[in-house]
C-alpha cells in the first residue's frame, strides 16, 4: 500500500518544479523584452542625433549652398546701399587712411544672356563656354559723385568653371576707346550700366580701370571711370584719381564677393527619416 505522505511529497515536488519553470520563463521573457526595448531606444536615438558627413560630402553641401546664394539673397543684400572702403595713407601722404563710402544708385535687371553683359563678343564666348547662367550688375558712385562704377557678378556652375572663365577674361584684351595709339589696354569684363534722361548726363562714363577675380563659383568684375564728361584721358596720368577709383571699385567688388562666397555653417544631418 502506497504511503500517502510520499504521494503528497511527489505532488509538491511537481508543483515546485512547475512554479520554478514558469518563473524562469517569465524572467527570460522580461530580459528579452528589456533588451528589445533598449535596442529600439538606441536605434531611435541614433536616428535623431546629428550625423557627421564625410569630407567629400561636406564640400559638396558647401558648394551647393554657396552656388545658390545669388538666387536666394535679395538684390539689396548682394549690392548694399552703401559700401565702406578705404583710401590708403600713402596716397593721401598722411599718417592715417581715409574711410569713405560708395553709394549705390542702381541695380540693373538680371541678364540671363551673359554675352550681353560683357564688353566684347570674345568675353561673351568665354562665359558661354564655361556655362554662365546669369550676370548681376549694379552701379555705385563715390560720395562726391566724381567716380562711377559698375560691379558685375557672372554666375558659373562650379568653382572650376569660374576659374576657367576668369582666366579667359583676363586674357581677352580690349583697347581703351580714348587711347589713340592703343598702348593702354584693359581686360575685357563687365559692360557698364548706361542711363537715360538726366541720369545719363550725370553718369556718362567710360571704363578707365577694370578687373575681375573669382569668388567660389562666381566671377566678380568691375569697371570704373569719371562720372562727368571731362576729356577722356587715361587715368594713369592722374595717380590720385587712379588710386581712389581703384580703392572704391575694389572695395565694392570685394564686399559683393564676400557676401556671395561667405563660408556657410558646418553641414550636419538633423537626423530626420531619410537623412
Amino acid at each position: 500500500m502506497a504511503d500517502p505522505q510520499a504521494r503528497g511529497a511527489r505532488r509538491h515536488s511537481r508543483k515546485d518544479h512547475g512554479g520554478r519553470g514558469r518563473r524562469a520563463a517569465a524572467t527570460i521573457a522580461l530580459i528579452l523584452g528589456v533588451a528589445g526595448f533598449a535596442i529600439s531606444v538606441t536605434a531611435v536615438v541614433i536616428r535623431l542625433l546629428p550625423r557627421d558627413f564625410t569630407a567629400a560630402q561636406q564640400r559638396q553641401i558647401v558648394a551647393w549652398e554657396v552656388g545658390r546664394r545669388w538666387q536666394q539673397l535679395p538684390a539689396g543684400k548682394i549690392f548694399p546701399a552703401s559700401v565702406p572702403y578705404q583710401l590708403s595713407a600713402a596716397v593721401l601722404e598722411e599718417v592715417t587712411p581715409l574711410n569713405l563710402n560708395a553709394l549705390r544708385i542702381n541695380i540693373a535687371p538680371q541678364q540671363s544672356d551673359c554675352t550681353k553683359a560683357v564688353t566684347s563678343a570674345a568675353a561673351g564666348a568665354v562665359l558661354r563656354r564655361d556655362g554662365c547662367e546669369a550676370v548681376l550688375r549694379s552701379t555705385y558712385v563715390d560720395a562726391t559723385r566724381s567716380y562711377v562704377m559698375t560691379v558685375g557678378v557672372a554666375v558659373l556652375p562650379s568653382d572650376a568653371a569660374a576659374a576657367s572663365a576668369e582666366s579667359g577674361l583676363s586674357q581677352t584684351k580690349l583697347a581703351v576707346a580714348d587711347d589713340a595709339d592703343g598702348a593702354a589696354r584693359l581686360p575685357a569684363g563687365v559692360l557698364v550700366v548706361r542711363f537715360s534722361g538726366a541720369a545719363a548726363q550725370l553718369y556718362d562714363y567710360n571704363r578707365q580701370i577694370s578687373d575681375s577675380f573669382r569668388a567660389g563659383p562666381y566671377v566678380v568684375m568691375y569697371a570704373v571711370g569719371y562720372s562727368d564728361s571731362r576729356p577722356r584721358l587715361p587715368v594713369s596720368q592722374d595717380s590720385y584719381s587712379d588710386a581712389e577709383m581703384t580703392s572704391m571699385a575694389s572695395g565694392v567688388a570685394r564686399s559683393v564677393a564676400a557676401t556671395l562666397d561667405a563660408a556657410p555653417a558646418r553641414p550636419h544631418c538633423p537626423g530626420s527619416p531619410g537623412c
